[in-house]
């Protein structure tokens, strides 16, 4: 899989290192709370996986799948494909997201669990894309930020492939052009 792959961004150890650090992050915001983690399907599950292991603090655990769609790669059309199945009324949200590209996803899942009645909404996302943002909004904790290219790797893939790769990398464009 490297093959196809331009340029590798962040190795597996440097995953791993932001990832603690991303754990710690939460752990001292959340020790004392008990807050719905959200992951974002497909991409953010080896993400969520690996940060959840880094939380020392007691947590729920629930997912979602959301699509775009329309003409384009990135769409302002968002349809919910799967909802929460925990209530999430007066409990602390946390979304965690794969990448953070044009924000449209995101700007979604706000607003939805805002209207399904969450005490509060913070958002973990490993990668962001600022250079494709189409609304106004950042994440609340970030791991890495990336260039505005097609990212693949430790989740993120490209025609239901590279998930599985360890590292993040950009995808030659050969691949997808």
């Amino acid at each position: 899989m490297y093959q196809d792959c331009e340029q590798i961004l962040f190795t597996p150890d440097e995953i791993a290192t932001r990832v603690a650090e991303l754990g710690a992050e939460l752990t001292k915001t959340y020790h004392d709370q008990y807050p719905v983690i959200v992951t974002v399907m497909t991409g953010a599950a080896i993400f969520t996986a690996d940060l959840i292991r880094q939380l020392n603090f007691p947590i729920s655990l629930d997912y979602i799948d959301i699509a775009s769609y329309g003409s384009s790669s990135t769409s302002h059309n968002v349809r919910l494909l799967r909802d929460l199945a925990t209530d999430i009324t007066d409990r602390p949200v946390i979304i965690v997201e794969d990448i953070i590209d044009t924000g449209n996803s995101l700007q979604f899942l706000l607003q939805h669990f805002a209207n399904r009645g969450a005490k509060s909404i913070v958002t973990c996302a490993m990668l962001d894309k600022p250079g494709r943002r189409e609304v106004d909004l950042e994440a609340d904790y970030v791991g890495f930020k990336v260039p505005d290219e097609f990212i693949v790797g430790y989740g993120l893939d490209y025609n239901h492939q590279y998930r599985n790769l360890p590292a993040i990398a950009i995808l030659k464009h050969e691949i997808y052009d």
